[in-house]
């Protein structure tokens, strides 16, 4: 399944997501002009084994913040960007600018957090905004779980377009990436996804929202 649009209008105008969003564009386009090389990427993402290491010291911190701006190819940038338009605007609303900034930034952290401690001594660079995002998707789907999002569905061969409540939509993408995560414990300490960073941050996202943002009362959105 992937999301193509939600519902719910905004506002105020999203203008931190469209500040997330940007800066990510920029970062990539330094990686591209660079060359993308593994030089670029490991001085930008984040290495467990050196925050397992040092976890109190400044380069780890400079590390987890700039790998959640970092990415490994257009794809990877093309769906977090989609993802973070789709559902942050939204969640920004109910948060206001700031807020959301720091929930977004402390989010990020605490996916960092839980892909180090599944795999303390990896020393793959970890890169993507993925983790800081699923926090956003655990948010939203704690502040509008009956939202309508258009879907894109693959079914084999067939493709359609259905409207799916929001709950089902990010419930099932978090249930994807639980079992991926448990099934690749194993190798956490390889390349590929990081799983438990998705989920960290979902969680994160769950928990934390509270604190940043009120249930909306009376919001209109389409719920057929």
């Amino acid at each position: 399944m992937l999301p193509l649009t939600d519902y719910i209008p905004t506002r105020r105008k999203p203008v931190m997501t469209f500040t997330l969003i940007a800066l990510n564009i920029l970062v990539f386009l330094y990686e591209l002009a660079n060359g993308s090389s593994q030089e670029i990427i490991t001085g930008l993402g984040l290495l467990p084994s050196m925050a397992t290491a040092h976890p109190l010291a400044f380069e780890t911190w400079r590390h987890v913040l700039s790998s959640m701006f970092t990415h490994g190819g257009f794809a990877h940038i093309a769906f977090n960007m989609l993802y973070l338009w789709i559902f942050g605007n939204n969640v920004e609303d109910m948060m206001g600018s700031f807020k959301f900034l720091i929930f977004y930034l402390l989010a990020g952290a605490l996916a960092a957090g839980t892909h180090i401690v599944m795999s303390p001594h990896s020393q793959v660079p970890m890169v993507g905004a993925s983790g800081a995002i699923a926090g956003v998707l655990g948010a939203y789907v704690v502040l509008f779980p009956r939202a309508r999002v258009r879907t894109l569905i693959f079914l084999g061969a067939f493709v359609r377009i259905s409207d799916l409540s929001a709950l089902w939509v990010l419930g099932s993408w978090f249930v994807l990436q639980l079992i991926s995560g448990v099934a690749n414990i194993g190798n956490l300490s390889g390349g590929g996804v990081a799983f438990w960073a998705h989920i960290g941050g979902f969680v994160a996202g769950v928990v934390l929202v509270r604190l940043f943002a009120q249930k909306p009362k009376q919001f209109h959105y389409r719920t057929r």
